[in-house]
C-alpha cells in the first residue's frame, strides 16, 4: 500500500504518517523508486496508534504500548500502569476544568450585564495571578 492507501484505511493524515516515520513509531518498506510501502503490520500499528492517540495518550505513552504490544513476554500489569497513570491525568484535567467552569460561572452571575462599565469578570481578570 501506498500512503494514500494507508491513509485512508487507517483515517490518518499522510502528514501524521510521515511524522509518525520521523520521529520511529513505524518503519514501513521503500519501493526501489523510494515511495513508502506499507504492509498490513504498518496499517495496525497506525490504527493502533490513531486509537490511542484520540483517548489521549502521549506518544512516548504509544511508543511504551507498541513495545509492549509487540512483546510477546509482557505483563499486562505494564500495560495497566501506563493506562492508569493517564487516567489520572485525565481525571486532574476534569478536575481543573470544573474547577474554571465555577469560577467563571460565579462570575457571570455576579455581572449584571447591563450598561454600566463595573464589570466583576474584567475585575477579576484583573486582580488574580496565574497559576500553573
Amino acid at each position: 500500500m501506498n500512503i494514500g492507501d494507508v491513509s485512508a484505511r487507517s483515517g490518518l493524515p499522510a502528514k501524521t504518517i510521515r511524522y509518525y516515520e520521523d520521529i520511529g513509531l513505524l518503519k514501513p518498506l521503500r519501493d526501489a523508486n523510494g515511495y513508502r510501502a506499507f504492509q498490513e503490520k504498518e496499517l495496525h500499528k497506525l490504527t493502533f496508534l490513531g486509537r490511542a492517540r484520540a483517548l489521549g495518550f502521549t506518544i512516548e505513552d504509544c511508543r511504551a504500548l507498541l513495545a509492549l504490544y509487540d512483546d510477546d513476554t509482557r505483563e499486562s500489569a505494564d500495560v495497566k500502569r501506563i493506562a492508569n497513570e493517564h487516567l489520572k491525568q485525565i481525571e486532574a484535567k476534569i478536575a481543573d476544568l470544573k474547577s474554571m467552569r465555577d469560577t467563571l460561572s460565579h462570575l457571570i452571575d455576579e455581572c449584571a450585564g447591563d450598561d454600566r462599565p463595573d464589570c466583576p469578570i474584567l475585575k477579576d481578570l484583573s486582580t488574580h495571578k496565574v497559576s500553573n
